[in-house]
């Protein structure tokens, strides 16, 4: 993991001159982040746009060094254009579930890839689940561990409202990325079923929340 591919590159270069354009014009960056009262007055564009928006300079790093740790996984299994796909799809549908969840709240704005790059992450981990994540950069776990116990803690910060941090959009990102390689490469379940059904433990913990009116 870890190598720079080119469409890498490309999408982290799409951020950075994004985000450094954000950073240093107000105007520009309130027309383009999430805002849920914009999006609902008929400006859908705010749910790609955003989401090569970050606020500051760790933000953006810290996104972009997750894409460049995983990407490799999902370009070298998946080829360029499915990387496409899931990248864009992933950040749709977070924004779309992040819009799901604060839809009577028109003031909610939020920016990031995120969404896109959990998408990315989650799709790895289906790809390759052989891999070993390390928990705060040092103690070592199996992915797809990781990837229940992160989205379990997502949903957790969705119920509590920790941070200022969007985790219905890393949540909803994170199924994105599940699905579509599922969708494109359904190889990936035959292969590894009980982890990919483990996988769903969250997206049915949240369901089970929802329905019941306690998130």
């Amino acid at each position: 993991m870890g190598n720079l591919e080119l469409v890498t590159l490309i999408i982290i270069g799409i951020n950075a001159v994004v985000s450094l354009k954000g950073f240093n014009d107000a105007l520009f960056f309130d027309k383009y982040k999430f805002n849920v009262g914009a999006i609902k007055l008929g400006q859908q564009l705010r749910i790609i746009t955003s989401g090569f928006l970050h606020v500051d300079v760790t933000h953006l790093f810290v996104n972009m060094f997750t894409l460049y740790i995983f990407s490799e996984v999902v370009v070298l299994h998946m080829g360029t254009l499915n990387f496409f796909i899931i990248y864009f799809g992933s950040l749709i549908l977070g924004n779309l579930f992040s819009l799901y969840f604060h839809k009577d709240e028109d003031y909610y704005t939020a920016v990031g890839a995120s969404g896109a790059v959990m998408g990315i992450l989650y799709a790895a981990i289906l790809l390759r689940p052989d891999m070993t994540l390390g928990l705060f950069f040092i103690i070592p776990i199996p992915a797809y561990i990781f990837g229940i116990g992160y989205l379990l803690f997502t949903i957790y910060g969705m119920k509590k409202r920790l941070g200022n941090i969007g985790h219905d959009a890393h949540f909803g990102g994170a199924m994105g990325g599940y699905f579509i390689t599922i969708i494109l490469n359904p190889s990936v379940v035959t292969e590894n079923l009980l982890m990919t059904l483990l996988l769903l433990i969250p997206l049915i913990v949240l369901f089970i929340l929802q329905k019941t009116g306690k998130i």
